[in-house]
């Protein structure tokens, strides 16, 4: 049964949040950047009006602007931000770089993050299944969720269409950078790449476009 992956566009720097389901209702809500009521609002009632059962909050990265929504997944469904241990200074300061960054004063708070994955973790909902691949030099947790019987990748920050992260923000690692689309590589041509800002691409085509895809 085919993955039913809702976008949303979200908060001042157009970061990709989606919504991942299946025939069996259950979902999982990546990168949670909603930050206006109406991008919020957006995302809970696309849940609710289709009755699916949230199983988890997943992370690609701890940038505040792929989190601010956390809260409002916490209070609605109860789940806590699961993301990759290398994040966690950058998960428990979410406010200092809401100010740093976006000169934003968050008034809320961010819920606790619930769970780091483990090395090679694969998180499950309905009839499928992600493997979690680390993927640092944005940011030392960064994670690409990928789901092999589907073939589609989510690479948060790593990789875009025919770019790749910046490596200039704090924790940020060229030489890690270098290695993570190399990892990626290797996925099959036909996998589809769902990046956490831009445009939908491939593997197949990162391979002959990007300068930094290489087997």
């Amino acid at each position: 049964e085919m993955l039913k992956i809702q976008r949303f566009v979200c908060n001042m720097i157009r970061e990709n949040c989606y919504v991942v389901s299946d025939s069996t209702g259950e979902c999982v809500i990546i990168d949670c950047g909603a930050y206006y009521e109406e991008e919020r609002r957006a995302v809970v009632d696309y849940i609710r009006s289709n009755h699916l059962a949230p199983k988890h909050l997943l992370a690609t990265h701890g940038h505040v602007d792929h989190n601010f929504g956390n809260n409002t997944i916490a209070d609605e469904f109860g789940l806590k931000v699961e993301c990759g241990s290398g994040d966690e200074g950058f998960m428990n300061d979410l406010k200092g770089q809401a100010e740093k960054m976006f000169n934003v004063v968050v008034d809320y708070d961010f819920p606790p993050i619930g769970h780091f994955f483990t090395n090679e973790e694969v998180i499950t909902f309905g009839d499928h299944k992600f493997a979690t691949i680390a993927t640092p030099g944005h940011s030392p947790g960064g994670t690409t969720f990928y789901c092999a019987e589907e073939k589609v990748a989510f690479t948060g920050d790593t990789l875009f269409r025919n770019s790749i992260g910046r490596t200039d923000f704090d924790g940020g690692s060229m030489f890690m950078m270098i290695n993570s689309p190399r990892e990626l590589a290797q996925l099959p041509d036909d996998t589809t790449v769902l990046p956490g800002h831009g445009d939908a691409t491939t593997i197949g085509a990162e391979l002959a476009n990007n300068p930094y895809m290489d087997r």
